[in-house]
């Protein structure tokens, strides 16, 4: 009989050396990334007294920065959105900390709720929404950081590349 119950390991799996990796100081794979969200969104200490919420645009503050990455705190005020848009070059995680977001793409709706991760890939068109009567708060990792999005019509016609300053690049989510 063959099944996960009849796997066994014998002896120490900690003396298995090649099984093993040294923790890393900075991710560099899509687990460690989505992993990286988690764990800051777990630690509302380090971003919960950073968040405001103006009523004109999307506030925004970047968290941290690593090696070709970059952490991005974003609030959202009800009836506030991206505009549909893609990363440019940028693959990323987004994570909603508060509240609710709406995701649309070309392909449909989904409502991403507190705790809720999404992970893309350079590329992936999406515009995020606050339909909720609540406001909402999100994380947002980019790998490499954010230098460009993509801006693209509803009507799907001709899409423009809009360059991103550093200080600016999160506006886009």
């Amino acid at each position: 009989m063959n099944s996960d119950s009849d796997l066994q390991i014998a002896g120490d799996l900690l003396e298995v050396p090649h099984l093993l990796q040294a923790p890393r100081e900075h991710p560099v794979t899509v687990a460690e990334f989505a992993g990286l969200a988690r764990s800051l969104a777990a630690d509302r200490a380090q971003w919960e007294h950073l968040v405001r919420y103006d009523a004109t645009s999307r506030w925004y503050h970047r968290l941290q920065v690593g090696p070709g990455y970059e952490v991005w705190l974003l609030s959202w005020v009800p009836g506030q959105g991206s505009g549909l848009h893609d990363h440019g070059r940028s693959s990323g995680v987004l994570t909603v900390l508060e509240g609710a977001l709406t995701e649309r793409t070309r392909r449909g709706v989904r409502s991403l709720r507190s705790g809720t991760q999404r992970v893309f890939a350079p590329g992936y068109a999406h515009e995020v929404v606050n339909d909720a009567l609540e406001p909402a708060v999100s994380l947002h990792v980019y790998h490499p950081g954010l230098t460009e999005m993509t801006m693209l019509p509803h009507d799907r016609g001709a899409a423009g590349t809009v360059p991103l300053p550093a200080a600016c690049a999160a506006r886009g989510a």
